[in-house]
């Protein structure tokens, strides 16, 4: 009998810098990461943008939280790696922070109520494999009954047949098909792909 077995991706307590440290590695780490991301973004029409997130992209957001609210008691830092970790993808899966994004307020306002649910309507599409939806804000809910929020957190849960069909090279599509935001990428470019299946065992 065939078993799966799932990669451990987990940021460990010792491998966190200390405050100090990260603040003298900050910018070459910073610029790191942020050219990690360039292929780790999709833009679904003009106002949803999904970042894929893996172990580095947390890590970044990890230290930077730690920074900004000059954390070093362990409890505290623990704290943050519970609330973090499991954003990182397993394996099996791909895990993405979702942007609803409007430059002026009133208008976000008004998007925001008109588009609740939008996070339960994102989806990915291995080619020939069946459209699969996100499972969204596992954490905690991020809607209420006026609106929904201007940021989620995505969970793409691929079976043994995506991922053996995502890495032997075939196409990744991705959409968002809310009666009020329809939006689609047939194709993501060749460096997310590349950089998507690097999550996957």
């Amino acid at each position: 009998m065939n078993v799966t077995q799932k990669t451990v991706r987990k940021i460990a307590r010792d491998s966190l810098l200390t405050l100090e440290a990260y603040a003298r590695q900050r910018k070459e780490f910073r610029a790191k990461v942020m050219a990690h991301k360039r292929d780790r973004t999709v833009h679904l029409g003009a106002h949803v943008t999904l970042i894929f997130e893996d172990e580095l992209t947390i890590r970044y957001q990890i230290q930077e939280m730690l920074r900004i609210e000059r954390t070093f008691e362990e409890q505290g830092i623990q704290d943050e790696l519970d609330v973090y970790n499991p954003l990182i993808p397993d394996g099996h899966n791909l895990k993405a922070t979702m942007m609803i994004e409007y430059a002026d307020e009133e208008e976000r306002k008004r998007a925001l109520s008109r588009l609740k649910g939008i996070e339960d309507r994102v989806w990915i599409q291995v080619e020939g494999c069946d459209r699969l939806y996100a499972i969204a804000d596992e954490d905690l809910e991020r809607e209420n009954e006026e609106k929904t929020s201007a940021v989620h957190f995505l969970r793409l849960e691929l079976n043994d047949e995506m991922v053996r069909t995502l890495k032997d090279g075939a196409a990744l599509a991705l959409g968002v098909d809310h009666p009020n935001y329809q939006a689609e990428l047939n194709t993501v470019a060749a460096g997310v792909h590349a950089s998507l299946i690097q999550d996957l065992d």
